[in-house]
Formats: structure tokens, C-alpha cells, sequence
């Protein structure tokens, strides 16, 4: 829910208000939360501190933004996490691999104001943020330019007629199609039987995506470098089972 109680919130790139007014092509309806408990003051302070360092602004309409030039390090190539949440996951790469540029898209401030802590703590230099709907930037970059995507645990949105709102879909899926190169891995994990039903259909689905697998430990087990996180612990400890889908980009 959104702090006006209605579930959703209309997004542009340059507000974003609660109204009740139809869908329109020039805005996206996103659905959630932006906001949670109030921020420590702690917490606070690191995400004014770094924030406007690290902050991707939503490119103008039409406008093309090279991933290469975010980061002051030269980055040999760059992954996308849509949805980072608190932020450890995403972190966690970016340390193990600082010659990749990893950019993290999220609207939840708190997951922005705990990943900036994560960063500080493990003083990245390869990770910059886009706190907004990740489908404002997204147009913005240019084709072939992603060497990883990421889609991890999201809200799985269980119930049929909210099936629109998972950001697994054929619209996205034609747009991670365009920028990932041949080859490259669209990692998707989740602990929800729906979403993991609903993802495998679009993504076995898609022409331009392919499902290497021998059997169920390909999907039951870890990539051997994932990043565990405290979601997924609780999830594990209420006995839900995390599934890992790992699809290619089949070469054009």
C-alpha cells in the first residue's frame, strides 16, 4: 500500500503524487510502497551524504545514457539489479566484482537508504543508484550495453487479475532483450509458487531467452555466486523454498 491507503501511485520522471485517474501512455502506473518506517538518523545522514554521488537522473524522452560513463573506475562491463530491496544482494556483487558497474534501480527509499550504508560500509566504488521505476531508464540505455540482469525475490503479486504488475512480462522482456548481450544471464529468484509459475511461462515463452537446465538442482540451488540475504534466511526459515531461474540471451 502507498501512504494515501490506495495500493497504487501514479510515477512520472519528474513527481509522483496519488491521484485516481485513468492509465495514460505517458505515465506509468507503479504499484507499492516508497516509503516505510521513518529512517534512522544515522541512516539518514548516509543516504544525503552519498546519494547525490551515486544518483542516476531519469534521462530526458528520447535522450540515451552510456552505462560506461557513470563510474569514475573503468568498469569492463555492467550488470542491472531491478528491485535491489535492503540492498545486500546487489552489494555483495559489487564487491566480489569491482571491475563490473552494477546499477541498482529501486523506489523504496528505505532499500535506497540501506544500500547507501551497505556501500559506505564496504566502501564501493562500482555501484551507482537509479531510485525510481527502473521503466523510466530502461529507453534510456542503449542496445547490448547489459552483461547481467537481476530480478530478485520481487513482490510476486499472487493474485490473478494483478498479474500486470509483476515486472516479469513480455513488454520488459522485449526491453532486457534489446539491451543484454548474446550470451548474458537474466538471473530470477523467488520463494512464491505463482511467481516462479508465472516467470517460467514468460520466459520459456520469449524468443529471444533459453533455459539451460539438467534438472531440479539447477533451480533448487544457488548459483554458486549468489549473495544469500536476510529475506531470504526468514523465507527459508518459514519454509518457503527459493527457486533460482537462470535464462540466456540467445545470440541474435
Amino acid at each position: 500500500m502507498d501512504l494515501a491507503g490506495n495500493g497504487w501511485i501514479w510515477l512520472t520522471p519528474s513527481n509522483l503524487h496519488s491521484v485516481s485517474e485513468p492509465e495514460t501512455t505517458s505515465r506509468v502506473l507503479y504499484y507499492g510502497r516508497r516509503k516505510g518506517k521513518p529512517l534512522t538518523t544515522a541512516r539518514q545522514g548516509v543516504a544525503d551524504r552519498l546519494l547525490p554521488q551515486l544518483k542516476i537522473d531519469a534521462p530526458p524522452a528520447g535522450g540515451v545514457l552510456d552505462p560506461r560513463t557513470l563510474f569514475s573506475n573503468s568498469v569492463t562491463e555492467t550488470w542491472l539489479e531491478v528491485g535491489f530491496g535492503g540492498g545486500e544482494h546487489l552489494a555483495g556483487h559489487a564487491e566480489h566484482n569491482p571491475n563490473v558497474g552494477i546499477i541498482g534501480a529501486e523506489v523504496f527509499i528505505n532499500g535506497v537508504a540501506s544500500l547507501t550504508r551497505h556501500i559506505e560500509q564496504k566502501s564501493l566504488k562500482n555501484v551507482r543508484i537509479f531510485n525510481d521505476d527502473v521503466r523510466f531508464l530502461l529507453p534510456a540505455l542503449p542496445d547490448q550495453c547489459l552483461s547481467r540482469v537481476f530480478v530478485m525475490f520481487p513482490d510476486p503479486w499472487p493474485k490473478a487479475r494483478h498479474a500486470k504488475r509483476r515486472f516479469v512480462g513480455p513488454e520488459n522482456l522485449n526491453t532486457l532483450a534489446r539491451l543484454m548481450r548474446d550470451g548474458t544471464e537474466l538471473r530470477v529468484a523467488s520463494d512464491h509458487p505463482v511467481y516462479i509459475h508465472w516467470a517460467l511461462e514468460q520466459l520459456t515463452q520469449h524468443p529471444a531467452f533459453q533455459w539451460q537446465v539438467d534438472g531440479p538442482e539447477d533451480w533448487l540451488t544457488p548459483p554458486p555466486d549468489h549473495v544469500t540475504t536476510r529475506y531470504q534466511l526468514k523465507a527459508q526459515k518459514e519454509g518457503r523454498t527459493s527457486h533460482f531461474l537462470r535464462f540466456f540471451r540467445k545470440s541474435r
